[in-house]
């Protein structure tokens, strides 16, 4: 050993003999916690004892930590974590650590380039690993890197720690989860008739990192999206305008990508379960060179499963990758490319129909099948993105984001939901027939800049951006429902096996060329009036246009349809008002613009969508916002509501709607999310949404008024090497239909309630089991008012996760 480092020994031996008889008199935890990688059991142990400890990510790779039971101080517990790794703490201020080696070559009294574990997550946007069911900030709703509390918005976080809980594998499976959403579903995953309310409207918009996602004729492919993707689902509940630009006021949905981490770490996740369920999943990242600076992560996904609607098959293939690259100390450059596939045989848009002839209700099984025997539906998206952060100055930062995509859908629809059954016979169901394809391409591009500046001594917040997207593709046009000279009727339903009639060939009646653009400045500000008011100031100014030419191939017609608007401006205020060191009332204001491409009767575009949003609430943060609890109310007031008319349908087959001025709608909503206890996290929320005409009458009963939604879990660290279990309910209230059937009678589903519950046992320090049991009472009920499709009956999942 030589002299130097026989002096730092001595030296570090002195500083421990120091501290020990300080650490003595230190506040005792009781710990318990099982073997596990030495970096989360520090994680662990930081938010057990609130001290912030510091340590080089690379000096806690590959280490693994003792179990802990019993009563110790902090020193005490780091001293046992750190046993035999080489490595000592050393406290350098009231409730701060740092972790060192033997051979630290300097000074270990300060953090330097450290990785900060157990500060809460105050700033902390990224999910994954956090171990949380809440986020500490989101800029989905201002681009102001806020915390929850401080955005005059209601935002509620899917986090991934949420998302691996429940084993929620597609977009509408963490949708179904979220507060204040619901899903009315007529058919399975891919179906174009399954459809996502908020507050009473449609979500259409969907962004991917928050860049949006355009295709206003077709947004409902976007449903099909794969979360392993993705570090976390935020949704932002209201209009969006200043984000957004022309949009319904239900929500937007902004699904994250996952990061490359710091540190080497890697996963495989195997899925078995109902119906023949098989998924396999890869994830591998952290940095390809020495000193961190370049950052790679894959990701991989394939899937196969049956379903509980009989002969219905569905196949997905997952392929995500992303580089990093710190080019110099203040440039940062990231590339990335992702290819989903979601492909399904078998595949009935909507269910059986709900009447008998004679008007009394039709009662299936849920496993009978809609669908004929040659209908599918295939979804694939193909994205590259690239980003580039340039530091300006201490406080100010710019960021320019191009990104590519593809989607590319082709789905021939063939379900037997039309007419009514003759019980004795079986006769009297048709099939509906069509299809559509096409190969939108989509373009974007958002440059901003972001940062902070004083102003009569305080400081405040910026952003100011551009953003442009455009979507352009050509498609086939084909008869849609039935054609001439096509049999559509069904011998028997009850006898069906979907393979008659047999598949017809379509012929292309029209030919169609669209692009459809926005692009739009925008800026918003939080200006801190008083050490405890903000006032969020935005705008944002857009201009659409939508271009579309369609030939009739039958008779070589040409129709231009152009549609645009220009200068449209959407603006911004919002208010937070903090009343002490945990709770806030805030109010916030934004119009409301959506061109629609809903149809009249008469085929008509109806006119967009106008009108205003107001919200007020209160927020609180606790536990360094590990905690986050939320209290909204809101009015919605538009003109030109698009009101869907059931059963009846526009001349080019699309569901025919009516337009609706001077609506209004209310609602209240709670949401708790985050940490109870060290052990325990849980997410607990309550809506209620009522949408009325200019008269008073309730609009869109097909949704319910009010959901309750409620998941946890515990860890119970005192069964062998730790058991974690877990289970929530999701209650909805009625949703019905009038002048249903051929009786035109009230169709509805009474509320109903779905258990779910999971649990997880580390079985080694790397492999680790988990089991998902949905609707655990095996619930029986119809999933929408417009076809006999059900929920999902009882099912089971079983994971096997081995990390390296």
């Amino acid at each position: 050993m030589t002299y130097p480092r026989l002096l730092r020994l001595g030296a570090l031996a002195f500083a421990l003999q120091l501290a020990t008889p300080a650490l003595a008199d230190d506040a005792l935890f009781e710990l318990n916690q099982p073997s596990l990688p030495l970096d989360r059991a520090l994680t662990e142990l930081a938010a057990r004892t609130g001290d912030i400890i510091g340590a080089d990510a690379s000096l806690l790779s590959g280490h693994h930590a003792p179990s802990l039971k019993g009563r110790y101080s902090t020193g005490q517990a780091l001293q046992q974590l750190l046993r035999d790794s080489g490595l000592y703490a050393i406290p350098i201020g009231e409730g701060r650590w740092s972790i060192q080696p033997l051979s630290a070559p300097g000074s270990a009294m300060e953090l330097g380039a450290t990785s900060i574990t157990g500060q809460g997550l105050q700033g902390l946007s990224t999910t994954e690993g956090t171990g949380s069911y809440t986020s500490g900030s989101s800029n989905s709703a201002t681009k102001l890197n806020l915390s929850l509390r401080e955005t005059p918005q209601s935002i509620s976080v899917m986090t991934r720690q949420r998302i691996e809980d429940q084993n929620l594998s597609q977009l509408t499976d963490v949708i179904r989860q979220t507060p204040g959403l619901s899903v009315s579903a007529n058919a399975g995953g891919g179906s174009s008739f399954n459809s996502i309310y908020s507050r009473g409207f449609t979500v259409e918009n969907f962004q991917v990192d928050g860049e949006r996602l355009l295709n206003s004729g077709y947004s409902g492919i976007f449903q099909s999206a794969d979360m392993v993707l993705y570090d976390r689902v935020e949704v932002i509940r209201g209009a969006t305008g200043l984000m957004s630009g022309a949009g319904l006021p239900g929500a937007t949905v902004n699904m994250v990508r996952k990061r490359p981490t710091d540190t080497f770490k890697g996963s495989v996740n195997l899925k078995a379960g109902s119906w023949d369920h098989q998924r396999g999943e890869v994830d591998v990242g952290g940095p390809l060179n020495a000193s961190g600076s370049v950052r790679a992560r894959l990701v991989g996904a394939y899937q196969e499963n049956d379903s509980f609607v009989e002969r219905l098959h569905e196949r997905k293939k997952i392929l995500y990758g992303l580089l990093e690259a710190d080019l110099t100390p203040g440039t940062l450059l990231t590339v990335g490319a992702d290819i989903q596939h979601h492909d399904a045989n078998e595949h009935a848009q909507m269910g059986l129909p709900l009447f008998n002839k004679d008007g009394s209700q039709a009662r299936w099984s849920r496993s009978d099948s809609a669908a004929a025997s040659w209908a599918y539906s295939n979804r694939h998206f193909v994205s590259a993105f690239s980003s580039l952060e340039q530091r300006l100055s201490e406080n100010w930062k710019a960021k320019l984001t191009l990104n590519r995509a593809r989607y590319d859908y082709d789905e021939m629809l063939g379900f037997a939901n039309g007419g009514s059954v003759d019980p004795a016979t079986g006769q009297g169901v048709t099939l509906y027939i069509g299809q559509w394809q096409a190969k939108p391409v989509q373009t974007g591009l958002d440059l901003n800049v972001n940062g902070s500046f004083e102003w009569f001594g305080r400081e405040h917040d910026a952003v100011f951006g551009y953003s442009h997207q455009r979507t352009r593709y050509k498609s086939n046009g084909y008869p849609l429902w039935y054609y001439a000279g096509w049999v559509t009727t069904i011998d028997n339903i009850y006898q069906w096996d979907g393979k008659t009639p047999g598949q017809p060939v379509i012929p292309a009646t029209s030919r169609t060329s669209q692009q459809e653009t926005h692009s739009a400045g925008y800026a918003s500000v939080r200006l801190r009036a008083t050490d405890d008011l903000s006032v969020i100031l935005g705008a944002r100014v857009s201009d659409w246009k939508d271009r579309a030419d369609r030939t009739n191939l039958v008779n070589g017609a040409v129709t231009h349809t152009r549609r645009g608007e220009t200068g449209v401006l959407t603006p911004y205020i919002g208010l937070v008002q903090d009343l002490d060191e945990h709770w806030s009332v805030y109010a916030s204001y934004t119009s409301i613009f959506k061109p629609q491409s809903r149809r009249t009767l008469e085929g008509s575009y109806i006119d967009p969508l106008e009108g205003v949003s107001y919200e007020i609430g209160s927020k609180a943060a606790f536990l360094d916002d590990r905690l986050n609890l939320a209290i909204a109310l809101y009015q919605i007031e538009q003109d030109n509501l698009a009101v869907s008319l059931v059963g009846q349908s526009a001349p080019d087959g699309s569901q025919a709607y009516r337009s609706e001025s001077g609506t209004k709608t209310r609602g209240l909503e709670l949401e708790l999310s985050g940490e109870l206890t060290t052990n325990w996290q849980a997410s607990a929320s309550f809506s209620r949404n009522i949408v009325q005409d200019s008269k008073g009458k309730a609009l869109n009963t097909n949704i319910p008024q009010n959901t309750l939604k409620l998941f946890t879990r515990y860890e119970l660290r005192g069964i062998g090497n730790g058991l974690t279990v877990g289970g929530g309910v999701n209650w909805q209230s009625e949703i019905f239909n009038e002048n249903a059937g051929p009786a035109r009678v009230r169709f509805s589903q009474e509320d109903y309630a779905v258990v779910d519950a999971f649990a997880r046992y580390p079985l080694t320090s790397q492999l680790t089991a988990t089991l998902n049991l949905n609707n655990l009472l095996d619930e029986k009920y119809y999933a929408s008012t417009g076809s006999s499709y059900y929920g999902t009956p009882r099912n089971a999942t079983l994971g096997l996760r081995m990390e390296f």
